[in-house]
């Protein structure tokens, strides 16, 4: 880290060296770039004298930067040991979570139990209770956002510059003019009174009708959330897609019309 400060201009605080362990050197490692402790690998990780260097097979390919056999050394060092990056998608493809959108493409999300419950509100929750509905917003805990269109959100009046405010999940039935907003609860609350509140106010100069769903994965996990939920709000649940609990009052929601 000191070497990175004078030689490069970029400044780490010292409780970031953790950090710069776990997302650069282990990274260099698996890729290797360098071994650890390459003199005795019987130390322990959390050794105080624990030291990295790079690999010899890295060395001479380093070696040859600037040189005519570069691109040759390179080339030969990836077929050798596998592109690192090649070999993290590969992985990250297997434990994937597949989502097949309406339009038959299909996107994968991080595994989880928030995902599972996002892809049951996309694939049963949609089709059943919003079958006319564009999806509009898609949010991912790794990716930020799968799903993500700024230029029709904008259009509603659905601000598009603080995606950490907006729910999970955006539908929009354009003949009806209604934005269903769904949160996915698991770790999150659901559309409670406080979160009602800050959408309504989030969303001030939308035109559209709005519906707010809170979704849960079973009866076990709406029950940890049910006081909390917010009146005049809908709740869907996984474990029994073909219902719906809406939280008393006049209005209701007309799905098909």
């Amino acid at each position: 880290m000191g070497y990175m400060k004078k030689h490069y201009g970029r400044i780490y605080a010292e409780n970031t060296r953790e950090v710069v362990r776990r997302q650069v050197i282990h990274q260099f490692e698996q890729a290797r770039l360098v071994d650890r402790n390459p003199a005795d690998p019987t130390r322990q990780t959390n050794s105080p004298n624990t030291c990295y260097a790079l690999t010899e097979e890295a060395l001479e390919v380093l070696l040859q930067f600037g040189m005519p056999l570069w691109e040759n050394a390179v080339t030969n060092f990836l077929a050798l040991h596998g592109a690192l990056w090649e070999h993290y998608q590969r992985n990250r493809r297997a434990i994937a979570l597949p989502l097949k959108l309406a339009d038959g493409s299909q996107v994968y999300l991080t595994p989880g139990k928030h995902n599972k419950l996002q892809i049951a509100v996309i694939e049963t929750f949609g089709p059943r209770f919003t079958p006319d509905a564009t999806l509009l917003y898609l949010g991912d805990a790794a990716n930020k956002f799968v799903i993500y269109e700024k230029e029709k959100l904008a259009e509603l009046g659905v601000p598009i510059t603080i995606h950490d405010k907006l729910p999970d999940i955006i539908l929009h039935d354009k003949a009806k003019n209604v934005l269903y907003l769904l949160e996915a609860v698991t770790s999150h609350g659901p559309i409670s009174h406080k979160r009602l509140f800050e959408l309504e106010k989030l969303l001030k100069n939308s035109t559209s009708k709005r519906v707010y769903i809170s979704a849960f994965l079973d009866f076990a996990e709406y029950g940890r959330h049910k006081s909390k939920i917010a009146w005049e709000t809908e709740v869907w649940i996984a474990e029994v897609p073909e219902h719906m609990i809406h939280y008393n009052g006049d209005e209701r929601m007309k799905y098909h019309g």
